[in-house]
């Protein structure tokens, strides 16, 4: 496959920047679920705080009903949101495992093409339908290739527009049972 040690070299080069490379993307992706994790949890031991203030001015039942009731919407809220932020981020490892993959599925492929080309200069006469059938099995290969990787594609962009809408209609149900009960609370 290789016409020279410096050709394999390189090569080899280029497979280890590439596990760096996935190796980097995966510890910035642990690194921003992390700095995600700690601000979360520091805002949370935060809003406890402020919460627990107000719950020990607390009055009588009715405040505490209103006062309960009004912790579980925010609470559901944050929760989807989280989630959104850990989906965006492991999406956004996964998309760059995806191009490394992609480069070096490429760069595979063009080393495989290269080496059938010198296969093809160098076959002993009468190999030539031998040759075309390398050849044409190969860009039937790349062909299928091609298809299942954009039908990955649009499937991921599919789950990722549901994921989006889904969340927006969570954040508009809150928002739409906020409002109810703020004009319940103004009418009474």
């Amino acid at each position: 496959m290789f016409a020279t040690p410096e050709r394999a070299l390189a090569s080899q080069k280029a497979a280890f920047e590439t596990l760096l490379t996935a190796q980097n993307t995966a510890f910035e992706g642990f690194e921003k679920l992390v700095d995600l994790h700690l601000k979360v949890t520091k805002a949370t031991f935060e809003e406890a705080s402020l919460k627990a203030q107000e719950a020990f001015g607390l009055k009588d039942g009715q405040e505490v009903f209103a006062f309960v009731s009004s912790l579980v919407q925010p609470s559901a809220e944050k929760a989807v949101a989280y989630g959104k932020h850990v989906y965006d981020i492991v999406s956004g490892v996964q998309t760059e495992f995806t191009r490394l993959g992609e480069a070096q599925l490429a760069e595979q492929h063009r080393q495989l093409a290269e080496a059938v080309d010198q296969l093809a200069k160098n076959a002993p006469a009468g190999s030539e339908s031998a040759i075309a059938l390398v050849k044409s099995s190969l860009a039937t290969l790349t062909s299928a290739y091609e298809s299942v990787s954009k039908a990955a594609k649009q499937a991921a962009e599919l789950a990722e527009s549901n994921l989006n809408a889904a969340t927006n209609a969570t954040f508009k149900a809150a928002a739409d049972g906020r409002a109810a009960r703020s004009r319940k609370a103004a009418a009474a």
